[in-house]
């Protein structure tokens, strides 16, 4: 009975999407075989446990009279060794794998490869997309090619892909399980991911963070065409009209769910800037010149405070002088700072 549990268990599971360990773009599949290695390192360790587990439990029966009775017995130095040994080199081993990857596999580090087989120059440019996770949906703004789409994201495979995410009001996560890990959309922020595809079809990204009631449906497909294919598809994005400015995104950007695909022809200017500063609307101030004010204002401050106590602290060898003589001190005295 319990043997056919198992194999109906595993029919089950053959149902079962497997695109994260079986991905389609080098980032991702660098991180499924961090995920693979892990595992296995760390089954060094638990397997020897459970088997000896129960192979304790079974020779230590309390009916077994050939098992060796040692209640005296407090120490032994070679299974110290073994008992500390082995996890101490495991987890000497996983940090290193940890270090190596976590810089190698940085979101904001430029690609240095297409594949394990294709190195990429250091002056290659990458496909720059701008992505805003909205209420509830995605936009994808295109600044090189001029053109947008909200939820459906098309690029050219074996492409370095440098994404750009930001976030209109709550925070989401950015994920397409076929290219790379998830990346956190916030408002107010840039974050960037470099990712590219190897393979060609149509997969699923959505938003891993529960951001509302429409989250179950704050999906989009992601199609990896030929660079051909990926050209032509810009070029009837572009003839099929309609601009996206700032009054469309305000309209845009109002909560929906199970928006359809839109595509637009055009898109105004540092959009994208405004979004993230949080500017779009006519008369708002933006968060970056707010923030460089602010500090103009602090740096103003600062001086004036500093020129104010060189002016009120005068010099003790004239604390006797006629005041001129001190005003004189005041001048040509360097300052200690």
């Amino acid at each position: 009975m319990p043997i056919i549990l198992l194999l109906l268990l595993a029919a089950c599971l053959t149902g079962c999407d497997t695109i994260v360990m079986n991905p389609a773009g080098d980032i991702a599949k660098q991180q499924a075989q961090l995920v693979t290695v892990s595992t296995l390192l760390m089954l060094i360790i638990i397997v020897p446990v459970i088997a000896l587990t129960v192979l304790f439990a079974w020779r230590y029966r309390q009916n077994n009279t050939k098992a060796t009775y040692a209640p005296d017995w407090d120490h032994s130095t070679q299974l110290e060794l073994v008992i500390w040994g082995a996890p101490l080199l495991i987890i000497i081993v996983l940090g290193l794998l940890t270090w190596i990857s976590t810089h190698l596999l940085d979101p904001y580090r430029p690609l240095s490869r297409i594949d394990e087989n294709r190195p990429l120059p250091a002056s290659h440019k990458p496909l720059v997309v701008q992505v805003v996770a909205l209420d509830w949906k995605w936009l994808f703004i295109y600044p090189e090619q001029g053109i947008a789409t909200v939820n459906e994201l098309v690029t050219p495979v074996d492409t370095p892909i440098r994404f750009k995410i930001t976030a209109s009001t709550a925070m989401n996560s950015f994920y397409i399980p076929a290219l790379a890990g998830q990346i956190y959309a916030m408002p107010g922020m840039d974050t960037t991911l470099n990712a590219v595809l190897n393979k060609p079809g149509v997969y699923e990204g959505f938003s891993a963070n529960y951001s509302g009631a429409g989250f179950s449906h704050m999906r989009f497909k992601y199609h990896g065409v030929s660079s051909g294919d990926f050209d032509a598809w810009v070029a009837r994005t572009k003839a099929a009209g309609g601009t996206l400015d700032r009054a469309g995104y305000l309209a845009l950007e109002k909560p929906s769910e199970r928006d359809p695909v839109r595509r637009f022809g055009g898109v105004e200017s540092e959009l994208y800037t405004a979004i993230i500063n949080r500017c779009v609307e006519p008369g708002a101030a933006c968060m970056a010149q707010t923030m460089a004010d602010d500090a103009m204002r602090v740096r103003k401050a600062l001086a004036k405070k500093e020129m104010e106590a060189r002016r009120c602290t005068p010099n003790d060898s004239y604390a006797g002088a006629p005041a001129a003589q001190q005003t004189v001190a005041l001048v040509t005295t360097p300052s200690k700072n």
